[in-house]
């Protein structure tokens, strides 16, 4: 059963086309940071780089995180630093010193209970320190290829924004996609939205006359844009 925050419109709305468009359309643009890390990465650094991307900008994520891993990329060699040291290398990351902290205790935990694997499972990595769904989805998709819907601030708004659901937070817009959203694209939602609402649709001044889906948006609550 549909939760009600959902809207008769999501089954109308043209999520295939829409999807279409923007895989072939986001392809001009810098890709999100994960996505630029490849699959060649561990679910290990997908994870700490994730934790280092919250609130900062992708462009320094990009600095940052290869050069804390140049010096640990795993849990026991995280441990190895003190909290001090982490903050160091990972300045100016925003709330630098909180990561830090959040850093070494998630490799204790690692360590503690996983042997120091990250686990390819949902609930276990929410139960790691600091790290809620946003990332732990993002580590099931991005490192292990595991069906996951990573809702960000990006996502959330997009997809009210197109008129695609009517939802209040991240988490209620995540269980609405995990409902309606054809799981073909679970995966690749977050990273072309995220793509979208960095170069078009921008949450204060949405560039509407340059995008490609103009035609299909619902706008809704849109009173300003270009």
């Amino acid at each position: 059963m549909p939760h009600d925050y959902m809207t008769a419109t999501t089954e109308h709305f043209p999520i295939d086309q829409v999807m279409a468009i923007l895989h072939e359309a986001m392809q001009q643009f810098p890709q999100p940071v994960i996505d630029e890390m490849g699959t060649s990465q561990t679910p290990f650094r997908i994870l700490i780089a994730t934790i280092l991307s919250l609130r900062t900008k992708d462009t320094l994520t990009a600095v940052v995180a290869p050069r804390l891993f140049a010096v640990a990329d795993t849990p026991a060699a995280m441990l190895q630093l003190d909290e001090a040291r982490i903050a160091e290398l990972i300045y100016p990351v925003g709330f630098y010193r909180n990561k830090a902290r959040a850093i070494r205790g998630i490799c204790r935990a690692l360590l503690d209970r996983y042997d120091g694997a990250v686990p390819a499972d949902l609930d276990a990595l929410l139960e790691l320190p600091g790290v809620g769904r946003k990332t732990a989805n993002l580590v099931l998709t991005a490192g292990f290829g595991l069906p996951g819907i990573c809702v960000d601030t990006h996502v959330h708004r997009i997809c009210n924004l197109w008129g695609y659901l009517r939802t209040t937070t991240p988490e209620q817009t995540e269980m609405a996609l995990r409902q309606v959203l054809p799981q073909r694209h679970w995966i690749p939602i977050n990273s072309l939205l995220v793509t979208l609402g960095q170069n078009i649709c921008h949450p204060t001044s949405p560039r509407c006359s340059i995008c490609p889906l103009a035609q299909l948006c619902g706008r809704v609550g849109v009173t300003r844009s270009r």
